[in-house]
């Protein structure tokens, strides 16, 4: 292979009680990129369009991860990528994880499939530190694997990849507002009580055991989260109308993806979906705040490859 097109999804982290451990991949957005060889054993970016990102092979998170793969499998080639992103960067739907989840699997590619999908979530996780500065694996696994994911431990790296009842949709609104991780981070409590801990335990195994079963009352009830929703929340613009207005539509619930300011809601078929786009989207209009929402069904597979030769 000497030349592919790939479309990497958008991605959903936390997944409310799932903080730093859960994420899942949509289908509806995500950036598409092109990986074209080179006999110059060199890596460049020849073409960023849908968001003012740096050229800087080392700076840009798709660019540094292609270029540490290609040192790592010693290749005899270089890389010439396009990036086209589909979605505003800052979003809290996983915009630098898309990229730097896409260049593994692209360049991997190119490498006949050297690196399993485990070695290729590290190639990723090192391009989520070049672009925000923490190797986080969540969003960046959820896009390699597709589907719903646990990041059960990172010392050693462990990723579980769960099962997707056929019915789970997601509806996401993004105000136009940005909400820095850093930010969303220092607002954070140092300390919790053991009493909300098992709570919140408990509301990951039961999302799980939820998804496993295709139980969406108990994929429903196990959506709350009584330890980051509380306190980020706050940065969020009208964040409780928003959740109040997709529960009464009939969401199993509703929380903020990633950081923010992006809220997702999950949901149980389409004609359920529709409705809570409609009321989210009514709520929101009248805010003052510009928005854009998305449909989706959770991507199971992750990547899609667009084109090849």
């Amino acid at each position: 292979m000497n030349y592919l097109k790939i479309f990497s999804p958008a991605t959903v982290a936390n997944v409310s009680c799932g903080f730093d451990s859960l994420g899942f991949a949509v289908d509806a957005i995500g950036d598409e990129m092109t990986f074209t060889k080179t006999q110059e054993k060199k890596v460049k970016i020849t073409d960023i369009t849908g968001a003012n990102l740096t050229y800087n092979v080392d700076k840009n998170a798709a660019s540094a991860v292609v270029k540490k793969m290609l040192e790592d499998a010693n290749a005899d080639f270089g890389v010439a990528l396009t990036i086209h992103k589909g979605f505003s960067p800052g979003s809290g739907l996983g915009s630098s994880a898309a990229s730097a989840a896409g260049a593994a699997f692209g360049a991997n590619k190119l490498l006949n499939n050297k690196y399993s999908n485990l070695e290729l979530t590290k190639f990723a996780m090192f391009g989520e530190e070049v672009a925000c500065g923490s190797a986080i694996a969540d969003n960046v696994a959820a896009a390699v694997y597709g589907g719903f994911v646990l990041v059960r431990s990172y010392e050693p790296l462990e990723i579980i990849k769960l099962p997707v009842p056929n019915e789970l949709r997601a509806v996401a609104i993004h105000p136009q507002i940005e909400v820095k991780t850093k930010d969303a981070r220092e607002v954070l409590p140092s300390k919790i009580a053991l009493s909300d801990a098992v709570t919140q335990w408990a509301n990951v195994g039961g999302l799980i055991s939820g998804l496993y079963t295709d139980n969406y009352q108990l994929i429903s009830n196990s959506l709350v989260d009584i330890i980051v929703e509380p306190h980020r929340k706050k940065l969020i613009p009208f964040f409780d109308n928003v959740k109040n207005s997709a529960t009464k539509a009939g969401a199993l619930g509703a929380g903020i993806s990633g950081s923010g300011p992006t809220i997702f809601a999950l949901c149980k078929g389409d004609v359920i979906a529709n409705k809570v786009y409609q009321s989210i989207k009514e709520t929101y209009k009248d805010t003052g705040i510009d928005f854009e929402m998305y449909i989706s069904k959770v991507n199971p597979d992750g990547m899609k490859i667009l084109n090849s030769n």
